[in-house]
This record gives structure tokens, C-alpha cells and sequence, in this order.
């Protein structure tokens, strides 16, 4: 039986995919208004450079705390439950910033949304592993993982100019009713393929692609600490922790670095940012995405697309090392758009491998340890950022030791990871 083509039999799943991306812009935004406050949190609470490195590490530190139970919650429970209740947690922990009043408050708002977001990752990992056939995953991916770096794009400068207009507790009560909406929006539109009563017969078969392996049905899901000490599991983590890393070091810090390091004033440091981040969306979804899912339907042989894809975006990764020795903000924004743009066409290959790895029912569980890994990198990258700047009172060393994590993500991703591809994930 010959399977749909993808123009006849496509509507459902990209509605699904524009979803899950929706849901990632509006999490990036949250996250970034502490980026975006720092200067105003430092008026208000008297928040140095190390406390502020807590402050936004402290996200990460419930968001990884979460990663592994949220795995297995999410095999049991579904996309569609878990997703519903993360969405009213993290609308809940947005307004709960904005009303603070002292800085013990503003952790535990923080902490709350680390908790609300942290099945965010793994569940859209799942959902596109329930949505797409593996060799339409690439775009579908980038959809979502895009939205990441978009986020700061357009957030920075509109939260910015909230801040400065009006205060930095409407900017964080701006997230919160972003939240509320996506959450009205999640709650109406997701199903599971099988609870969707809309998709047709044709688009089920499409999605099912009989061209692709399927896990038996009675394959018994594997145990959590089993998936723990897998070799592509573990140097899947490692290589991605390294990106993430670099994320999160410059989506809490990069606003800091141009206004105290470069001299930028507050106003064009928030226009500046966008500038890496728009690049890392572009790379994000046109090479992560079109261009491994294009070459991959033209016969290239898809674990060395993917492959391919991976490790040179990591090794692009390694331009911030020029950051360190920029002394101009054009100069700073060609070598974080180089790192940042790199690191981003790699991020949706990172984001596609657990449901390439793994059997269907293991996928939230690698997807939680694939995101715990990473929030750990987030949460040393938020804290190691601090001490360095206030005892370097420069970003060269942070910088530097960003590059020596990325190389070794690289080796991890050669020698650990290898092929991407189901083989009892070795």
C-alpha cells in the first residue's frame, strides 16, 4: 500500500507542530525577563552579579530536578495531561514574579517555574515522535526548538520596553498573561493522533509511515536507570549539555556583557541582543530543519545528515572564544552570532534524537535525561558566569571556559553518540 505524499496528508500534524512551537516562545519569554530586569532587580533588591547568577540559575535548578520523574509522569500520563498542568503552573509562577514583594519571593517564583516548564522539552520531543514519521522530524523539531532562540529575538526588546516604560513588574505580568493564553489555546488544540477525532484516514497513514520501524507493541519499556548508563544516551547528554551551556549563559548574560562589558547603553543592549538571536532562529529552522529533512528525502544516508549536522554546529559553537576578545559591540555580535548560529543548526538534530534512539516507550524517559543533562549545564552556566565576571570583571574567562565544555561535547558526540539510530541504544 503506497503511502499518502506529504501535500495531501499534512494539515493535522503541522497545526500540532505550530502548537508546540507557540508553547516554547511563550516559555522563552518568561525566562528572559530576568535577563531583561537585571539592572532594574539590582535598584530594587541590591542584587549583585553572583546573586543575580543564583537568581537565574535557580530556574534550572527545578526545571533539572524535574527532568527525570517528569520523563516517566509523561510516559504515563501523555502530552496532552501533562502539558495542561505545566502551562497553569508556569502562568501561576509569571504573576507570582510580578507581585513579589522581596527577593526571597522572586526565587520561589522562579523555582515554581522551573517546575511549570520543566515537561516542556520532553513532551514536544514525544509528541513529534507521535506526529511525524522520523524522516519528516528535522523541520517539525526546528519549529519548536526555533522558537527558543526567537523568544529572546523579539522578547528582549518588548519586555525592555515595558520595563522602561512602566516598570520591571509589568514586563514579568506581561509573561504571565501570555501563559494564561497558551494555556487556553494548548487545552483546546492538542490531542494525541489517536484521540484526535479531526485527522483523517489518510494523515494517520502518512504519520504512520510503514517505510519506517516501528516498536513492536508489547516491547516492554526499559527501566530509567538502565537508559542512565546507555552510551548514545550518555554522550547525547554530554554533547547537548555543551549547547546548552552556551545557551543559557548568553540568554541570562548576553544583555550584561554589552551594557557593562562593552559600554552599550540599556535601550540599544536590548535591540543588540536580538541581533545573535535572529540569526540562531534562521539557522535553527532552515538548517537544522529544511535542509536535514530535504536532504535526508533525496536518499542521503539520515544518521550521517544528522550526524554531519550536529558536530559542525557544535564546532561553530567555539566562535565565542572571539567574543572574549571583542572590543566593539559589531565585533562581539559577529562572534556570538557565529556561536549562537552554529549551535542553534545543531539543536534540532539534538532535540530529534531520543525518538530516534530509543523505542516509543522510552522516549519521554531519554527526553527527560537528555533535558536534566542540559539543565545542569543551564544552572552552572547561570553561577560559573557570576563569580568569573565579578572576579575577572571581564567575560573572557566565562567565555573561555564555555569553549573548552563545547569541545567537549564534540568528542561525546563522536565517540558516544555515533550513529543516530535505533540499535537497542547501545
Amino acid at each position: 500500500m503506497s503511502v499518502p505524499s506529504p501535500s495531501s496528508a499534512h494539515r493535522r500534524r503541522w497545526r500540532i507542530a505550530v502548537l508546540l512551537g507557540l508553547g516554547v516562545l511563550v516559555n522563552y519569554i518568561d525566562r528572559v525577563c530576568v535577563s531583561v530586569s537585571h539592572a532594574s532587580l539590582f535598584a530594587a533588591f541590591g542584587l549583585s552579579d553572583v546573586a543575580f547568577g543564583y537568581l537565574s540559575g535557580c530556574f534550572n535548578w527545578s526545571y533539572a530536578l524535574c527532568q527525570l520523574p517528569v520523563g516517566v509522569i509523561l510516559d504515563k500520563f501523555g502530552v496532552k495531561r501533562v502539558g495542561r498542568l505545566g502551562a497553569f503552573l508556569w502562568s501561576v509562577a509569571a504573576f507570582a514574579s510580578s507581585a513579589t514583594p522581596n527577593l526571597s519571593g522572586l526565587f520561589g517564583a522562579r523555582l515554581l517555574l522551573g517546575v511549570g516548564e520543566a515537561p516542556i522539552f520532553p513532551s514536544n520531543a514525544k509528541a513529534i515522535g507521535l506526529w511525524f514519521p522520523a524522516r519528516r522530524r528535522g523541520l517539525a523539531t526546528s519549529l519548536f526548538d526555533g522558537a527558543a532562540k526567537f523568544a529572546p529575538a523579539v522578547g528582549v526588546p518588548l519586555l525592555g520596553a515595558v520595563l522602561l516604560a512602566v516598570g520591571w513588574r509589568w514586563s514579568f505580568a506581561l509573561t504571565g498573561a501570555l501563559s494564561l493564553a497558551y494555556l487556553a489555546v494548548f487545552w483546546r488544540v492538542y490531542r494525541d493522533p489517536d484521540e484526535d477525532p479531526k485527522l483523517t484516514g489518510e494523515e494517520r497513514a502518512y504519520i504512520g509511515d510503514a517505510n519506517e520501524p516501528k516498536a513492536q507493541p508489547d516491547e516492554p519499556p526499559s527501566s530509567l536507570l538502565y537508559l542512565l548508563g546507555r552510551r548514545k544516551v550518555i554522550g547525547l547528554s554530554i554533547g547537548y549539555a555543551s549547547y546548552n551551556y552556551v545557551f543559557y549563559l548568553l540568554l541570562y548574560w548576553l544583555p550584561s556583557y554589552l551594557s557593562f562589558a562593552l559600554r552599550v547603553d540599556l535601550s540599544h543592549s536590548f535591540l543588540y541582543t536580538s541581533v545573535p538571536w535572529i540569526v540562531a532562529t534562521l539557522t535553527d529552522v532552515v538548517v537544522g530543519g529544511w535542509l536535514v529533512d530535504a536532504l535526508i528525502r533525496r536518499g542521503w544516508d539520515a544518521s550521517r545528515v544528522r550526524q554531519t549536522v550536529l558536530i559542525s554546529g557544535t564546532a561553530c559553537g567555539l566562535g565565542i572564544l572571539g567574543a572574549a576578545y571583542a572590543h566593539g559591540p559589531a565585533q562581539a555580535l559577529f562572534w556570538i552570532s557565529l556561536s549562537i548560529g552554529g549551535l542553534s543548526a545543531a539543536a534540532p538534530v539534538g532535540w530529534s534524537a531520543p525518538s530516534l534512539i530509543a523505542a516509543r516507550s522510552d522516549v519521554g524517559k531519554v527526553g527527560g535525561i537528555l533535558n536534566f543533562a542540559n539543565q545542569i549545564a543551564g544552572v552552572s552556566a547561570s553561577i560559573l558566569t557570576g563569580y568569573l565576571v565579578t572576579a575577572r570583571h571581564s567575560y573572557g574567562w566565562a567565555f573561555g571556559f564555555a569553549a573548552v565544555f563545547l569541545f567537549i561535547g564534540i568528542i561525546a558526540y563522536i565517540f558516544l553518540l555515533g550513529r543516530i539510530e535505533r540499535s537497542a541504544i547501545a
